[in-house]
């Protein structure tokens, strides 16, 4: 018999010689044949669907006990990089049922549409009846959509169905399917109506087209309605924003001039006061923050092409927010700069321990990380640091 020590990144339960455990949690106890006896942190999964559906894969977790595992993941991540282990806030989870955006599979089969999430490490989709991470508002469509679906997909043909919660309602963006005649494009529009979506747009594969949208669809950030271009990138949860921007004014302080790179769609550029320039590659989403004329905008690839020492000279703080291959080239030029704080927020604690090696070979001191779990229940983690010069 062995006890189960630590959550290994993609999950599964470590005995402290090594032995790897499905769906166990520290505390639980490996019997002969693989068997768990379960400890003082393994809890009942909440979702029926748990543990085929993979859409989660620590249910089975207890709050501390998943706590505890996003904040080893980053720290492993330090570690392997040889860095200290700075400060370590308190881990913000979101609560259950707060996803406002998720991508569901959808397949129909003869009659029938299954819509779900896929299974883990597979194409077999999980047909929901119930989910535990998003809205309500969100999953009362799924059941609805069978219907849709049965009318406007063919059998065996599988499909994508993207949901956001915007300021007017949810956006439904499908991906994959061929709308057809007019009755399709009626049961479009009544659903849409009915449904009171935000809107309605399908993708045949050469790109979104709305086929219902009433008016403006927005989303708030930082008190700021700003166009929500279809399949744009928000936060999760927005609690999780919440946590994350409160973060990111914390450690730039008092700037006059901060440069928010990797931008996106304003939700630290429109939450920071002062003057404040971003910059984002993604033309949809800087023309949509242009729009609000509340910053500065700057259309720019910072991968390609990062600001330079000179270009960074300006700022008294940098906010950066990339994807999950980090800001390698960005940060080899933040590095040599004078920028007295940076506020780094990251979702992929490997990437961030590789640039903060650099930030921190450069001259600048880690001063703290907040831990983020927007993504109940999953191996995701996200987080928000301070560097300081």
């Amino acid at each position: 018999m062995s006890i189960i020590v630590r959550i290994a990144a993609r999950g599964e339960g470590v005995t402290a010689d090594g032995q790897h455990a499905p769906f166990a949690v520290p505390g639980d106890v490996v019997g002969a044949g693989g068997t768990i006896v379960a400890g003082p942190h393994h809890q009942a999964p909440p979702c029926r669907h748990f543990p085929h559906c993979g859409g989660c894969q620590l249910q089975h977790a207890d709050d501390a006990t998943y706590a505890d595992y996003l904040r080893d993941r980053i720290t492993h991540a330090l570690q392997t990089q040889g860095l200290a282990i700075p400060e370590m806030r308190a881990v913000h989870l979101s609560p259950p049922r707060a996803r406002r955006r998720a991508t569901f599979q959808a397949e129909r089969r003869g009659r029938s549409v299954i819509i779900g999430f896929n299974e883990a490490s597979s194409h077999r989709i999980v047909d929901l009846r119930e989910c535990h991470v998003v809205l309500p508002e969100l999953f009362a469509l799924v059941a609805p959509l069978r219907t849709l679906l049965g009318k406007i997909m063919a059998d065996k043909a599988r499909a994508k169905v993207s949901m956001t919660r915007a300021d007017q309602g949810v956006d439904l963006l499908i991906e994959g399917v061929t709308v057809e005649g007019l009755e399709a494009v009626e049961a479009l529009t009544d659903f849409g109506r009915a449904r009171k979506l935000a809107r309605l747009s399908i993708d045949e594969g050469y790109g979104p087209s709305p086929r219902y949208i009433p008016g403006d669809v927005t989303i708030t950030l930082g008190g700021v309605p700003v166009g929500l271009p279809d399949g744009a990138f928000l936060q999760a949860t927005a609690d999780g924003e919440a946590a994350l921007v409160a973060a990111v004014r914390e450690i730039i302080g008092p700037a006059t001039v901060t440069a928010d790179l990797f931008s996106g769609l304003g939700t630290f550029a429109l939450s920071l006061s002062g003057a404040v320039h971003a910059v984002e590659g993604a033309r949809d989403a800087i023309l949509a923050l242009a729009a609000t004329r509340r910053v500065t905008v700057e259309h720019r690839d910072l991968f390609r092409r990062p600001l330079d020492v000179s270009e960074l000279a300006r700022f008294e703080a940098v906010v950066l927010d990339p994807p999950r291959a980090g800001a390698r080239e960005q940060v080899v030029s933040l590095a040599t700069s004078a920028v007295p704080h940076i506020a780094y927020v990251s979702c992929n604690p490997s990437s961030f321990a590789r640039d903060a090696a650099v930030l921190i070979a450069g001259g600048y001191e880690l001063e703290w990380i907040l831990p983020v779990g927007q993504f109940r229940w999953s191996t995701h983690v996200e987080l928000a640091a301070s560097f300081r010069r």
